[in-house]
C-alpha cells in the first residue's frame, strides 16, 4: 500500500441522508442519487475529476488570499482567526451528516497533538507570505509528499524507499537547492526566509500526514479537522494577542476574501476533498497532486505579479516530476 493512501485508510465518507420529503417518490429518487454518488469507483470519472482540479485551484489560490488578508490581521491571528470561525461550520456539518464525534476514545492526546502540528504548519505557512511571493511558496509548500515518503520509509511498515521515490526525491531537492540558490528576480531580497519557512511547514503538514495514517486513522475526517481547528484556535489566537498589534489595516473587501476563505476552503473544499479520497482510488489521484504548486504559481503571478525566472520555473518543474515519481507505485 502506498503512503498516499493514507487519508482514504480514514474514515471519511460521507453519510448523506434524506430526512422530511413529502413526496415518497422524491426521497428514493435522491437518497438512489447519494447512494450513488458515495459507491466506491473501480476509476476516476468526469465528476471526480471536476471536483479534483476545482480543490487544486482552491489550493492554489489560498496562498494569495493568505498574502491579500495579511494586509488586515497580522499571519498568526488570521490563522488563528480562520480557525475559529470555521470551527463551528465543520462541527455542524458533522453534526448534521451524524458522524462519530468523540473524546473518550483514546484519539484525544493525538488530537491535540496533531493540532499543535497544524498550529505549526499554518503559523510557518502565513509568515512565509509575509517574507516571500506566493510562487516561491507554492514551489517550497507543496513538495510536502517527498518529506512524507521520507519519513515513511523508518516510521510506516512497508512503505519503503523504492527507486521511483528515491529518483523522485533526488529531482525534488535538486529543485528545491536551485531555487533557494537561484536569482529572486523581483522578490524581495529577504524572501530566502520565507522560502525556508514555507519549506519547514511543509515538513509539519508532512508529519500531520504520518500522524493521522499512524495513530488517527479510526478517526473521523470531520473529528480530525475539528481536533486541528480547536487546537489552532485557541494557540494560535492567544500568541497573537500576546505579541500584539494583531490588527492591521482591515477593510471591507479583506473581510470578504477572509469569509471566503473560511467557508469555501477551510470548511467545505476540505471536506469535499476528503469525500473525492474516500470514493476514488488514490492511485488515480496522484498526479492531481502536480496542480497545486502550478495554479499557486499562476495566482501569485496573476494577482501580485510575481516574477516566475526560469530558475524558479526549472525547479518548479523538476519539484513536480519529483512529486509525481514519489507518488507513482513502482510497476514489476
Amino acid at each position: 500500500m502506498q503512503l498516499t493512501d493514507y487519508a482514504s485508510e480514514l474514515d471519511m465518507i460521507f453519510h448523506f441522508q434524506v430526512l422530511l420529503f413529502k413526496d415518497k417518490n422524491l426521497a428514493n429518487t435522491s437518497a438512489s442519487r447519494w447512494c450513488h454518488m458515495n459507491e466506491r469507483k473501480a476509476q476516476m470519472d468526469l465528476l471526480g475529476a471536476g471536483f479534483l482540479i476545482g480543490f487544486n485551484v482552491l489550493l492554489g489560490l489560498n496562498q494569495a488570499l493568505i498574502k491579500l488578508v495579511n494586509a488586515g490581521f497580522s499571519p498568526l491571528f488570521q490563522s488563528g482567526l480562520r480557525s475559529l470561525c470555521a470551527f463551528p461550520i465543520v462541527l455542524l456539518i458533522a453534526i448534521v451528516w451524524r458522524r462519530r464525534l468523540s473524546l473518550s476514545d483514546g484519539s484525544l492526546p493525538w488530537g491535540i497533538l496533531n493540532g499543535l502540528l497544524f498550529c505549526s504548519e499554518f503559523a510557518l505557512l502565513f509568515i512565509a507570505l509575509d517574507y516571500t511571493t506566493v510562487a516561491r511558496v507554492s514551489l517550497f509548500f507543496y513538495v510536502m509528499p517527498v518529506w512524507v515518503a521520507v519519513a515513511a520509509h523508518f516510521l510506516v511498515p512497508g512503505e519503503p524507499l523504492n527507486r521511483n521515490k528515491l529518483g523522485g526525491l533526488g529531482l525534488a531537492v535538486i529543485g528545491i537547492a536551485m531555487a533557494l540558490s537561484g536569482d529572486l528576480g523581483d522578490a524581495p531580497e529577504d524572501a530566502w526566509i520565507g522560502d525556508l519557512l514555507a519549506l519547514v511547514g511543509g515538513m509539519f503538514w508532512a508529519s500531520i500526514a504520518l500522524l493521522t495514517r499512524l495513530k488517527l486513522q479510526n478517526v473521523c475526517s470531520e473529528m480530525n479537522l475539528l481536533y486541528q481547528l480547536g487546537v489552532s484556535a485557541i494557540v494560535l489566537t492567544a500568541v497573537a494577542l500576546f505579541l500584539g498589534s494583531p490588527i492591521r489595516d482591515p477593510d471591507l473587501s479583506i473581510i470578504m476574501i477572509f469569509s471566503f476563505q473560511v467557508v469555501v476552503i477551510v470548511s467545505v473544499g476540505y471536506l469535499l476533498w476528503f469525500w473525492v479520497l474516500s470514493i476514488y482510488p488514490v492511485s488515480n489521484m496522484t498526479s492531481f497532486s502536480l496542480l497545486a504548486p502550478i495554479f499557486g504559481v499562476f495566482f501569485g503571478w496573476a494577482i501580485f505579479d510575481d516574477p516566475i525566472t526560469s530558475v524558479l520555473a526549472v525547479s518548479l518543474l523538476l519539484a513536480g516530476v519529483g512529486i509525481f515519481l514519489v507518488n507513482r507505485p513502482v510497476q514489476d
